[in-house]
């Protein structure tokens, strides 16, 4: 009793608080009425296919013991792969591979020392060590979904709507964010999310580069917007422009470039990360990030500007308002300072983009139920949003999907709307 009446104490002091910063609105017309519609969300579920998805985990588990057992022979005796120092042991020590970095518990063999040792050496361990971890990664994925399977036949999923600072939905029990939307193991896996009883078919719609549009917007970068409102391929008007040569001659390699460029700009990354990302020297990322900004000067002046004014206010907003505090952008700690630099270039453009997300989906709820449609939502997952489509409403909640979406928010990069259905998750991809 005592706590459910401090919460109402609560409320009002927060509601004069929330006033003060401008962000009453932002409670009011979108955070709570998406709060509701997560509820319904959840109480929907999503059908699952067990049979399909116990025939994953036993092929994710015998993937797991063919590794262990490669991973004997290689050593040439039988070790825990699952014990850093015993894995050590027999790189370093007993197969005398190049050294990692050091760590208070040795040299570290993580992820991305494992690639390393991978492309330094003609040993197979590394490999093997690599797949014997994906594989029990996505073993436990599927372990927790089946779990989760309730009587109904169907997963019910909870949507966390205060975990992400930069205001995205996250998922628990299970975390349907966790599942790799880019390999063929995670593409099965979402397989095994079908259609339920009583409805034709599953939808999903997304927003085509919403996060570049939005870093196009907020930057007023002309070149950008161009680049978006043309219609031509993004990434391919960038790269002719960055490496001065005509679309057509413009090849994967370019391509691929500049689109991590694009995106990791837009996420913080640095000169160096984009080194790292793209396997090339510290010195051609940054030769390749000055030559983006001198094709696209007003995201560079944006990222600056961004910066800056976080750091004379203590936090970045998003369009609509949603801040996100940032005390170590003044730390004498340098690490701390570059990671609150990441944050503030990332915040208002990634938050944006949730925030937009939101707003679609309360849209096209209230137009569902304007129309006396039977389809429903069901999920939202890195900002694609999942719908259960009644027999013979297809066409009529496509046109209306991509309506909604479209017209969610004007932006100066007009928005772009992807729609796709099929009987499971991953044939109703796009």
């Amino acid at each position: 009793m005592v706590q459910a009446r401090a919460i109402l104490d609560l409320g009002e002091a927060f509601r004069g608080r929330l006033e003060e910063v401008g962000a009453a609105d932002l409670l009011q017309d979108m955070e709570l009425p998406t709060s509701a519609l997560l509820a319904r969300l959840e109480r929907h579920g999503i059908a699952a296919d067990r049979a399909h998805l116990e025939a994953m985990e036993q092929m994710f588990a015998g993937a797991v013991q063919q590794a262990v057992k490669e991973a004997h022979a290689a050593a040439g005796h039988e070790f825990n792969l699952g014990s850093p120092k015993q894995l050590q042991e027999v790189l370093f020590g007993e197969l005398g591979l190049p050294k990692t970095k050091k760590t208070k518990t040795g040299y570290t063999t993580d992820a991305d020392a494992l690639a390393w040792l991978a492309a330094q050496t003609d040993n197979e361990l590394p490999v093997i060590m690599l797949r014997h971890r994906e594989q029990a990664k996505l073993r436990v994925t599927v372990e927790g979904l089946i779990k989760t399977i309730a009587a109904d036949g169907r997963i019910h999923t909870t949507f966390n709507q205060t975990v992400a600072a930069t205001g995205r939905l996250s998922s628990t029990d299970p975390n349907l964010q966790n599942i790799p939307v880019r390999t063929d193991e995670g593409r099965a896996i979402r397989r095994g999310f079908v259609v339920g009883e009583g409805f034709e078919s599953l939808m999903t719609a997304d927003y085509s580069q919403i996060e570049l549009r939005v870093m196009a917007h907020l930057s007023e970068d002309a070149g950008l917007i161009e680049a978006f409102t043309s219609g031509e391929d993004l990434h391919t008007t960038a790269a002719s422009q960055v490496f001065g040569v005509e679309r057509d001659a413009v090849d994967a390699e370019m391509r691929r470039k500049i689109k991590a460029m694009s995106y990791g700009l837009a996420y913080g990354l640095s000169a160096f990360g984009l080194s790292q990302q793209l396997n090339i020297e510290a010195g051609e990322a940054r030769a390749l990030m000055d030559a983006y900004f001198e094709r696209f000067g007003g995201v560079r002046d944006y990222l600056r500007r961004a910066v800056e004014e976080a750091r004379a206010t203590g936090y970045t907003a998003t369009l609509f308002g949603r801040r996100r505090y940032l005390p170590d952008l003044n730390s004498d700690n340098r690490q701390r300072r570059e990671a609150a630099e990441r944050m503030a270039l990332n915040a208002p453009i990634q938050g944006t983009a949730a925030d937009i997300v939101k707003i679609a989906m309360l849209k096209v709820d209230a137009a569902l139920q304007k129309a006396g449609l039977t389809s429903r939502m069901l999920l939202q997952v890195h900002d694609e949003i999942v719908l259960e489509i009644a027999p013979g409403e297809r066409a009529a909640v496509e046109e209306l999907l991509r309506r909604e979406m479209a017209g969610a928010v004007q932006l100066r990069a007009p928005l772009d709307v992807s729609v796709g259905a099929g009987p499971d998750w991953e044939s109703a991809a796009h």
